[in-house]
């Protein structure tokens, strides 16, 4: 089973801008080369070199509600889909490229944003500017810490069980 995580953002560009910046910041930490562009991106997706499938899309409100929307209180746009292969890679070094692109997204583009484990675990939480990261120490460890480029404080934040 794939292990998959999503970054779910309240974007004021639209997807196709979201796919441009999430290509460039990619290319610029060496995790794309320049055969990947932001229409493979909102295609098919892309794999990464360590092994790491992504993609960008609109996010669609499920017909029940959002979680984000109900638990986290703004509405999605985009959401960045990050599929870990373990055959290919080793999990924590995929983890690391996703927080890097994530952390450069972040610093190109405004608006809350919740970086998420398949609704269960909150990573990061981004809510009126401010940014928080999980406390969690496994999840964080100094050197992913120091992948993030914005100013943060940790706090823990859940998705409701209902």
């Amino acid at each position: 089973m794939a292990i998959s995580y999503s970054l779910d953002i309240a974007a004021e560009k639209t997807v196709v801008q979201v796919a441009w910046h999430l290509c460039d910041v990619a290319r610029s930490v060496g995790v794309f080369d320049a055969s990947v562009t932001p229409e493979m991106l909102l295609e098919e997706g892309a794999v990464t070199e360590s092994g790491m499938w992504i993609s960008v899309g609109e996010d669609r409100p499920l017909p029940w509600g959002h979680p984000v929307t109900m638990d986290l209180g703004f509405t999605p746009t985009a959401s960045v889909r990050f599929r870990l292969d373990g055959k290919k890679g080793e999990p924590s070094n995929q983890q690391d490229d996703m927080i890097r692109l994530v952390s450069g997204l972040l610093g190109r583009e405004s608006g809350d944003a919740v970086l998420h484990f398949q609704f269960e675990e909150i990573w990061l939480l981004r809510r009126g500017g401010e940014l928080s990261l999980n406390e969690q120490d496994d999840l964080w460890p100094p050197e992913r810490l120091a992948a993030v480029s914005q100013p943060y404080c940790r706090a823990t934040h859940a998705f409701s069980d209902e």
